[in-house]
């Protein structure tokens, strides 16, 4: 957080990408936790997938999943007795900001499916691909709340390198 901190503070908010280049790789704000949710994600999709195999059925597997991930959850916020939100405040929200449960269960469903007919590389490249390519159309359009950031040429060359890198993964032979 204290690097993220300087970040913003020498490069102010608009110019902090700027400063990343500049800063040694392990200094990156949020690197660390970004890599490890990477491990997690990807060991996720194996355990998910064997079991699948052990349940015969992708939909009963990813609920599973799931119910073990809500009772961590709510062990977790009871233990750190963390504020719920009241039934006024629940209201209050946007209907479409409930919708990441639906997507996460879109997400880990099909991923169990999928890491078994392809394999864990070449799903994962596809999915980095898919999530950079709208990542940067949400940042430039600043939809779903994340920061305004314009489209240009680097990233766009970025994105296709990254898309030729999944096409490499998945190809045959």
């Amino acid at each position: 957080m204290e690097t993220e901190d300087r970040v913003h503070q020498e490069a102010g908010d608009k110019d902090s990408h700027k400063l990343l280049y500049q800063t040694s790789f392990h200094e990156i704000p949020g690197l660390y936790p970004a890599l490890l949710a990477g491990l997690t994600i990807t060991t996720q999709a194996g355990v998910n997938s064997q079991l699948k195999t052990a349940v015969n059925n992708q939909w009963v597997a990813a609920f599973i999943s799931f119910v073990v991930g809500t009772i961590a959850l709510a062990l977790i916020i009871l233990f750190t007795k963390q504020t719920l939100p009241s039934t006024q405040q629940l209201q209050q929200i946007e209907w479409y900001k409930f919708s990441g449960g639906l997507l996460g269960a879109f997400f880990v469903t099909v991923i169990i499916f999928s890491v078994q007919q392809i394999g864990s590389a070449n799903v994962f490249a596809l999915v980095i691909a898919g999530q950079l390519l709208f990542a940067l159309v949400f940042d430039h359009f600043g939809l779903f709340g994340f920061k305004q950031s314009p489209i240009n040429w680097g990233k766009i060359m970025g994105v296709l390198m990254l898309i030729g890198g999944a096409y490499l993964i998945n190809r045959k032979g």
